[in-house]
């Protein structure tokens, strides 16, 4: 048998190159693989925005409801204040004002301002009083009306309110000009009209 002969120097270079690229199939324990690497925060994916929250759903408003068709709508009706609620010092002597209020002096002359204008009246009112005045009168009589509705609206635009001949005539009586001649005022007594007239009695002409 001949002689066995070994490898040549560029066998053993291309045998290097194949053998380093080898694994082994069954790794000992010093071929394990190394343990997992800590993942590091820039390893981290990035945090996402957390969407934001829906709001709070606002009940609506709710609509004004409607009377039904039919109904009565509550009354916006202007409260007429009577005359004799409207307080003021007395002035005349006691027991004739108690005698005026229960009826018992006669009214010397009366003005009747039934189906006038606010303007008609308080021009008919001045030109009563200051007459009576002059002629030395000392009670009369003012009638007003109740207030329960009648009576010509004005020329003004603005709504004349029911019963206003009751509710301004008082507060005239109580300004200029005609306040210096009044001595005191009340509602009549019923046999005179009532709710709906005035007693104005007179200062004495001096």
């Amino acid at each position: 048998m001949g002689r066995r002969r070994g490898l040549s120097p560029e066998d053993k270079a291309l045998w290097q190159r194949v053998a380093s690229g080898l694994r082994p199939l069954h790794p000992g324990p010093a071929s394990a693989e190394a343990p997992a690497q800590r993942a590091s925060p820039a390893d981290a994916p990035p945090l996402l925005p957390r969407p934001p929250s829906a709001p709070l759903a606002t009940p609506p408003l709710a609509a004004p409801r409607r009377p039904a068709p039919g109904t009565a709508r509550p009354s916006t009706a202007v409260t007429v204040t009577p005359a004799a609620a409207i307080s003021e010092p007395l002035r005349m002597d006691h027991r004739l004002h108690g005698r005026m209020v229960r009826g018992k002096l006669q009214p010397e002359a009366r003005l009747d301002l039934h189906g006038m204008t606010l303007v008609e009246a308080h021009a008919a009112l001045s030109a009563f009083i200051l007459a009576a005045s002059r002629r030395g009168l000392r009670l009369v009589l003012v009638i007003t009306g109740k207030g329960r509705g009648g009576g010509r609206p004005d020329d003004s635009p603005l709504p004349r309110r029911t019963g206003a001949l009751r509710h301004e005539v008082p507060h005239w009586l109580r300004s200029a000009p005609l306040r210096g001649h009044v001595l005191n005022t009340h509602t009549a007594h019923r046999s005179h009209g009532g709710d709906g007239a005035l007693y104005v009695y007179l200062r004495k002409p001096g």
